[in-house]
């Protein structure tokens, strides 16, 4: 799937951003509202939303493993678009194989709860992280099933390189392809707001296409 950086409609001007203060969310914020468009921003830490507010986003406290709390918060914010960035990976890299059933359940448990809650607001959009990189076991499994079912509701998987830049597991220089500079990854992840249903890989030096 090919997207030559296409503005967002018109009117897709709500878009809920569940992971609003991770690493590319923190960075998705003010490019969205740069472009005019009103943002909620997810976090699950109440000292969190002064800075979301201070970025320009309505900030909202929900985890996404509270169903009621999550599809109450999605139909109130009404939003045209769904942007799922969450993550729940450690601070040391060195300690991410120890706690990944976190992030394997964000995947599979938060992923699914997204999308009812998209299923309950009528958000026709939903553009979710993934990887672009094959990760072992267990991980990839996850992975997989998130791909999945953001394809079966006819969403858009976006499959990152590796970050690299301020604030990602490499600072100080770039790491094994595929990757991408977290800047750029942001921007890049724009576009896909308004593309068809598929698999949208943004690396460096990398195809710009999947087949689901």
């Amino acid at each position: 799937m090919a997207i030559d950086g296409d503005p967002l409609p018109s009117w897709l001007v709500r878009i809920f951003l569940a992971g609003a203060t991770g690493v590319i969310g923190s960075r998705l914020v003010p490019l969205l509202v740069a472009e005019g468009h009103q943002v909620t921003g997810m976090t699950r830490s109440p000292d969190k939303a002064g800075p979301l507010r201070e970025l320009g986003a309505d900030p909202v406290v929900c985890d996404v493993f509270d169903r009621d709390s999550l599809r109450e918060a999605i139909v109130r914010a009404r939003p045209d678009a769904i942007l799922h960035e969450l993550t729940d990976l450690p601070d040391d890299a060195r300690r991410v194989p120890e706690l990944a059933a976190a992030n394997n359940r964000i995947r599979r448990e938060g992923t699914r709860n997204l999308l009812d809650a998209a299923e309950a607001a009528e958000v026709g959009r939903f553009v979710a992280q993934s990887v672009a990189w094959d990760l072992p076991g267990e991980g990839g499994e996850a992975a997989a099933d998130l791909e999945r079912a953001v394809l079966e509701f006819g969403g858009v998987v976006v499959r990152y390189g590796r970050f690299y830049g301020p604030g990602t597991y490499h600072e100080a220089e770039p790491p094994d392809p595929p990757r991408i500079h977290v800047d750029e990854a942001a921007r890049r992840t724009i576009p896909a707001l308004s593309a068809p249903s598929g698999i949208l890989v943004v690396a460096e030096d990398e195809p710009s296409d999947a087949s689901p």
